[in-house]
């Protein structure tokens, strides 16, 4: 019975999610009227511990769209494997015009990235990594990018089990 509760607390303190605005845009709609303004409002949500995820929201007011990103967001939550402070490995992520690229870097390097990428990998937990942000600067596409390289990462369990070769051996 005390193991349960032990359990419970810790799945309660690793789904303290925090969240963090990308981009907010104002958008408009042409009608025969003339133009109804709203808000469209990009947000990531992590637990800075190797779960991330991002959400968009749209709505009349700002609050309103970023209580609704936030909780798109929630429903959209990876792992990130990580390999200590940084990524396993390098690795390219694409979505639409975005594209992004990942590299482990050594303790102490911190984060190396700008705009939507920071913020996600900060919410990811990720302390060291070079990034690289092609193309398309359009912080929706980036962001996309960025979680579709996440999402390719291996953890090095999973990668030396498929392989049927011990982990010391892939992982030098």
């Amino acid at each position: 019975m005390v193991e349960d509760e032990i359990i419970e607390k810790m799945e309660e303190r690793e789904l303290e999610l925090k969240d963090q605005v990308i981009s907010i845009r104002r958008v408009t709609k042409v009608v025969k009227g003339g133009k109804n303004l709203s808000f469209s409002a990009l947000v990531a949500v992590g637990n800075e511990n190797g779960v991330v995820g991002i959400g968009k929201g749209k709505a009349r007011e700002v609050p309103q769209a970023i209580a609704k990103a936030a909780e798109d967001a929630k429903k959209n939550l990876i792992r990130v494997p990580l390999k200590e402070t940084t990524i396993p490995y390098y690795i390219k992520g694409v979505h639409g015009g975005g594209a992004v690229i990942l590299r482990p870097a050594s303790k102490g390097t911190g984060v190396i990235a700008g705009g939507a990428v920071r913020v996600i990998m900060e919410l990811a937990g990720i302390k060291d990594i070079l990034t690289k942000s092609l193309r398309s600067n359009n912080p929706i596409s980036v962001a996309h990018a960025t979680i579709d390289a996440l999402k390719k990462l291996k953890s090095s369990e999973k990668v030396s089990e498929n392989r049927g070769k011990s982990k010391d051996v892939i992982w030098q």
